[in-house]
C-alpha cells in the first residue's frame, strides 16, 4: 500500500504550505461539486489539468487513479440514461435512453474527474503527517487529527498482522474454496486480526503514556505563510470567481 506516491517532488505546489492547499482545494471542490452547468464543470476540469501539470506529477500514475475512479462512474452510465426521466434520445431494444440522463451522467463524469485532479495536485502532494498537523492548525478537532494520524500509521501494521496470519494458514496447507471450512477459517483470521490489533493498541497506549503523551503531537517541521502562499491564494480566489461567473452566466 502506497498512499504517498505524489509527495516526492520539488514543484511550487509541493513546497506550498499545506494549510493553504487544504483551504484552496475545499473552495474549488465545493464550487465544482455544486455546479449545474457544463461551462463550470469544463473549466474545473481544465483547472485540474493545469494544476497536475504545474505539480509536475507522473501522468501515467495520475491516469491510473482516474481509471480507478471512472470505473465507479461507469455504473452511472449504465443506470442514469435508463432511469432518469426526460426526452427519449434513442431506444435499444426494450430500453429507452433518456437525453437528460445522458447529460446528467456526462456532467457528473466531468465534475468527478475535475475534483480528483484538484485533490491529487493539492492534497496528494502533501504527506498525511503534514495534513494532520495542518488540520490541527486550522482549529479542527484534536481527536479528529489524532484519529487521522493513528489510522494512517497503524493501517499498515494491521495489514502486516493479517498477512502474517494468512501465511501461517497457507503453511498449514490451507487452500481457499467455496466451503464452510474456508468461511470459518477466514472468520478466524479476521477475528484474530482484530484481537491482535486491540492488544497492540493497548501496548501503544501504555508506551505513549510512559513517554508523557498528553493528547497532542508536536511537529518539528515549522511552516509559515509567505509570499508564495499569498500569490497562490490570490490565484485561487480569481479561479473560484471565474467558476462562479460561469455558473451564474449560464
Amino acid at each position: 500500500m502506497n498512499f504517498e506516491q505524489f509527495i516526492q517532488g520539488k514543484s511550487f505546489l509541493h513546497q506550498l504550505d499545506t494549510r493553504v492547499k487544504l483551504i484552496s482545494s475545499l473552495i474549488l471542490v465545493l464550487i465544482i461539486a455544486l455546479s449545474e452547468v457544463f461551462p463550470t464543470a469544463f473549466s474545473g476540469l481544465v483547472l485540474g489539468m493545469l494544476l497536475v501539470l504545474f505539480a509536475r506529477l507522473e501522468i501515467p500514475s495520475v491516469l491510473r487513479r482516474l481509471l480507478l475512479v471512472n470505473g465507479f462512474v461507469a455504473f452511472l452510465w449504465l443506470t442514469l440514461p435508463l432511469s432518469y426521466p426526460g426526452d427519449t434520445a434513442f431506444t435499444v431494444g426494450p430500453f429507452t435512453i433518456s437525453y437528460q440522463g445522458i447529460l446528467l451522467a456526462s456532467l457528473i463524469t466531468i465534475k468527478t474527474n475535475a475534483i480528483i485532479l484538484i485533490l491529487i495536485s493539492l492534497i496528494a502532494t502533501s504527506s498525511v503527517t503534514d495534513l494532520g498537523h495542518s488540520l490541527g492548525k486550522l482549529k479542527m478537532p484534536v481527536k479528529f487529527c489524532l484519529l487521522l494520524l493513528f489510522s494512517y500509521r497503524y493501517i499498515f501494521v494491521i495489514n502486516q498482522e493479517f498477512q502474517r496470519l494468512v501465511r501461517a494458514a497457507r503453511l498449514r496447507c490451507f487452500s481457499p474454496a467455496t466451503t464452510m471450512h474456508t468461511y470459518r477459517t477466514f472468520s478466524y483470521l479476521f477475528g484474530m486480526t482484530l484481537v491482535k490489533s486491540h492488544h497492540r493498541a493497548e501496548r501503544v497506549q501504555q508506551a505513549m503514556f510512559l513517554r508523557g503523551f498528553q493528547g497532542r503531537f508536536y511537529s518539528l517541521h515549522t511552516s509559515a505563510i509567505g509570499l508564495n502562499e499569498i500569490v497562490f491564494s490570490i490565484l485561487v480566489v480569481l479561479a473560484a470567481a471565474g467558476l462562479l461567473y460561469f455558473e451564474l452566466l449560464y
